[in-house]
């Protein structure tokens, strides 16, 4: 069937036809509102009328400069069009299927004005509408409160906010947000002058405020602790009750981005990166803003003074590959504008090739590869399901024919070796005992929303590193040894006989085959599984996106014949 469109007023008609055409079957696991309710705004705080559209924002901050403009650069962005991804639909589907009323949770972040709405009731999401559309819309974003309240920093109406509270967040992430119940606009200038009432908002420089959804855990799973208060493991809720902590760390990871920043050498001081995420001269890189909203010399509003300080609303990631799906997904849509899907996509690629920088040398018959990860966070991070990086290496003859490869991948039919390189991603699984309540096998899972247990996580850490602070808020490393303080991997590949040089190349992926169509054949309950599939299949199967490379001239000394050539690589001693 064809894709579902979502109209400008009134209900997303296409999802709901979507959501119809299954034969429905019971979650497997029968959790009730109440498992996901957590502190902060709450359905019914807010009128849906105080939190304008997005489209209101187009008068004053758009059509002047489109590189640089807060609208057009967040309309290109996966934060304006996350509520229209398919990708997330096809993977709330399924969590509902495995978890009752889920997508109440994952709405918080991928569609929070649905808090606003109400709309987040119907968990399956067949009542969003064309406000929930523009996903993390404008002024959603600025008018949230910082939930921790600071004195002296924090604007003073903001006690009186958190005191109407039903329960006050005492941690970042989770969608745990509080908005102004006034929707009075805050932003970072304190001079700034406009047509709405304004706050200025330090909070909105800080990385606590990405930290507010780009921190997730499995708010039902939650750890377990030994007699000396060690993580043994994790076990999911009593059911029909809000989770016993609120804290992240206590609860199973999903994504832990501002978890693994907080734990870094850019949240204590910073790091100086160089050229390759600038800031002011003499600044150090420090907060998620440095590098996912670039300062930039421009105007953050039509009538309003140039800055030398203004943050292109970029939020630029590695959401390439996402941003096709949209694009297909809403060719036929007069409200998304294409050119501005381009220029996203085109700012997460440069994004991606300043993630990781390679270094390549010959000793002796191998090739020693040291991926290193420019990040803040772990090397891939976020969302833990389909995302990965490999290290690719080509051996060529002095004719120039590829004589030998390490992690090939087949664009046809999007399949990597991955037998014979170094995948650095996270897969998570069962335990006996979650397989026992669940009835699906234990060990490793496509079913992220039951998981229970870590299978691997050896993600390359950021600057700063440390085993136990990372193992104590749910970043462990599984899989790997990584010293603390590294932030880089070693990877050594035998070298082909009759090479003359080596291309090594570092390649990102986040919507591999298996992933796509375990979402496809998982779904039982609507046809978002085959809308994505088709979306893939036309968008060029998520092909992996260049990184860094490197070449490296061979000499003849040591090498090995072509069959030992095509061993797995192993770790340098």
């Amino acid at each position: 069937m064809a894709a579902p469109r979502f109209p400008r007023t009134g209900r997303v008609a296409g999802f709901a036809l979507v959501a119809l055409s299954a034969v429905v079957l019971a979650p497997l696991i029968p959790t009730t509102m109440v498992d996901f309710h957590l502190p902060g705004t709450q359905v019914g705080d807010i009128g849906p009328w105080v939190i304008g559209v997005a489209d209101n924002c187009r008068y004053c901050h758009s059509d002047y400069d489109a590189e640089n403009e807060p609208y057009a650069t967040w309309a290109g962005s996966l934060m304006g069009q996350a509520g229209r991804d398919p990708l997330f639909f096809a993977q709330m589907t399924t969590a509902n299927q495995d978890v009752a009323n889920v997508g109440y949770f994952c709405m918080r972040c991928h569609v929070p004005m649905s808090i606003v709405t109400g709309h987040a009731l119907q968990p399956d999401g067949s009542t969003l509408d064309h406000v929930d559309a523009d996903g993390i819309t404008c002024h959603f974003c600025h008018s949230m409160v910082d939930p921790i309240y600071k004195p002296g920093v924090s604007p003073p109406q903001d006690h009186a906010i958190l005191r109407g509270l039903e329960a006050v967040p005492g941690h970042y992430g989770n969608a745990m947000f509080v908005l102004d119940p006034t929707g009075t606009r805050r932003g970072p200038y304190a001079d700034a002058a406009s047509p709405h009432n304004f706050i200025y908002s330090p909070f909105h420089r800080t990385s606590e405020f990405c930290g507010t959804c780009h921190d997730v855990g499995n708010v039902a799973v939650t750890r377990t602790l030994d007699g000396a208060f060690k993580v043994s493991g994790y076990s999911y809720n009593t059911l029909d009750q809000p989770a016993p902590e609120t804290d992240l760390c206590a609860q199973f990871p999903l994504e832990r981005t501002y978890t693994e920043w907080k734990l870094s050498a850019f949240a204590s001081g910073g790091v100086d990166m160089g050229e390759r995420y600038p800031v002011s001269p003499g600044a150090r890189v420090e907060t998620c803003q440095d590098c996912h909203m670039p300062a930039t010399v421009a105007k953050g509003c039509v009538f309003g003074p140039e800055r030398s300080d203004l943050r292109r609303h970029d939020f630029a990631g590695a959401g390439a590959s996402i941003l096709d799906l949209i694009a297909e997904f809403t060719k036929d849509d007069p409200n998304v504008d294409p050119a501005h899907l381009r220029a996203g996509k085109r700012k997460s690629l440069l994004m991606l090739q300043k993630a990781a920088s390679l270094e390549a040398r010959q000793s002796g018959g191998e090739l020693l590869v040291r991926i290193i990860n420019e990040t803040g966070h772990k090397l891939p991070t976020g969302h833990i399901e389909g995302r990965r990086v490999w290290i690719n290496v080509r051996f060529f003859d002095a004719a120039d024919r590829v004589i030998g490869e390490y992690g090939h991948y087949d664009y046809e039919h999007a399949e990597l070796d991955e037998a014979t390189t170094r995948v650095y991603e996270m897969h998570v699984g069962l335990s006996p005992e979650a397989a026992n309540l669940t009835g699906l096998p234990p060990g490793p899972t496509t079913h992220m929303a039951l998981a229970d247990i870590i299978v691997k996580d050896n993600r390359i850490p950021p600057r700063g590193f440390s085993n136990a602070a990372f193992e104590d808020c749910g970043a462990p490393v599984v899989g790997a040894t990584y010293a603390d303080g590294q932030y880089w991997d070693d990877v050594a590949y035998p070298i082909v006989r009759g090479a003359t040089r080596a291309e090594v190349t570092a390649y990102y992926q986040n919507l591999p085959r298996h992933y796509i169509e375990a979402l496809r054949d998982g779904n039982h309950t609507d046809d978002w599984g085959q809308v994505l599939y088709d979306l893939w299949e036309k968008t060029g199967k998520g092909a992996p996106i260049r990184m860094a490379s490197t070449s490296v001239p061979i000499h003849p000394l040591g090498a090995h014949p072509p069959d030992v050539g095509l061993r797995p690589g192993r770790t340098r001693p």
